[in-house]
């Protein structure tokens, strides 16, 4: 790669996160541009101001007001969006966005290329019959196309960016901000189901762009129940439901063989002598349709 293929904006209130986000988006693949929101000028004005140089959107939930919602599809500025902040379940910004805690920031810039893929495969990013809306996604989804090549990073995992090939500390803060997406996941699982399923976008998005292995993946599970189970038994409570939280893994991984099928390109047979980058998992079950 020449130069930085992608122009991020930073939207963020919190000098913190954005020095965290410099640290999880490297200058090679990304290129940041922070736009401080601690003036008087507002959010879709610094947007509008950019809108021409910017391909994806990180942005603080905290100003993503209904009002600066309905400014945002009424000018057409819509990006593909990780929003920063808690998992409430509900749409904040558009409804191919996706969403990371504060805390698990490591997983951002597998969540960007997730939201780009999205973005582009949707087309438009909501129902909506609003022309600004419409011409400005067409015109932003065929700029990306022309920078990435027509199937997009969904189907470009860089296995640099792989697991394995990431050095001991960073593995091993982005395993530890798998776990905690995790715990998210597994803690609204029954009780905010919409909440559950951001964190399992995230996760899921994670595990497939860092080609996470599916014993990690039951890995973080069982260790998670098991210290639930331990917190419960030492609280006196019963702790035989836990057993029902197989069904949010079976839920991972339902979505992450949905996830593997689609990053098979059309143009690629899946028998016979295909493209050898999909032969180590040649068993891989085609997964039902799942809604995110």
């Amino acid at each position: 790669m020449a130069g930085p293929a992608l122009t991020i904006a930073l939207l963020l209130k919190t000098s913190e996160l954005v020095d965290i986000c410099r640290q999880w988006l490297p200058s090679n693949r990304y290129e940041l541009m922070v736009l401080p929101m601690d003036g008087e000028a507002d959010l879709v004005s610094r947007l509008e101001q950019q809108r021409e140089a910017i391909d994806a959107v990180v942005v603080e939930q905290q100003l993503l007001d209904p009002d600066t919602r309905d400014q945002l599809m009424s000018t057409g500025l819509l990006f593909p969006a990780v929003v920063v902040g808690e998992l409430k379940g509900h749409v904040d910004y558009h409804s191919e966005e996706l969403h990371l805690a504060s805390d698990q920031l490591a997983q951002l810039g597998y969540n960007i290329d997730a939201a780009i893929s999205r973005y582009l495969r949707q087309g438009r990013v909501d129902g909506r019959p609003d022309e600004a809306a419409s011409r400005a996604v067409g015109t932003l989804s065929r700029r990306l196309q022309e920078r990435l090549g027509y199937l997009g990073v969904f189907y470009k995992r860089d296995p640099a960016r792989f697991l394995g090939s990431l050095p001991p500390d960073e593995r091993h803060e982005l395993l530890e901000s798998l776990q905690r997406t995790y715990r998210d996941l597994l803690i609204s699982y029954f009780s905010d189901p919409a909440a559950a399923n951001q964190a399992l976008e995230s996760f899921v998005n994670t595990a497939f762009f860092i080609d996470l292995p599916i014993t990690r993946t039951v890995e973080i599970h069982v260790d998670l129940i098991d210290e639930f189970w331990k917190q419960l038994r030492l609280e006196g409570h019963k702790n035989d439901f836990l057993q029902d939280y197989r069904l949010a893994l079976l839920d991972v991984m339902a979505h992450l063989c949905e996830m593997y099928r689609r990053s098979i390109p059309p143009d690629i047979p899946l028998s016979g002598t295909g493209s050898s980058r999909f032969r180590r998992e040649p068993d891989l079950p085609e997964a039902p349709e799942v809604s995110t």
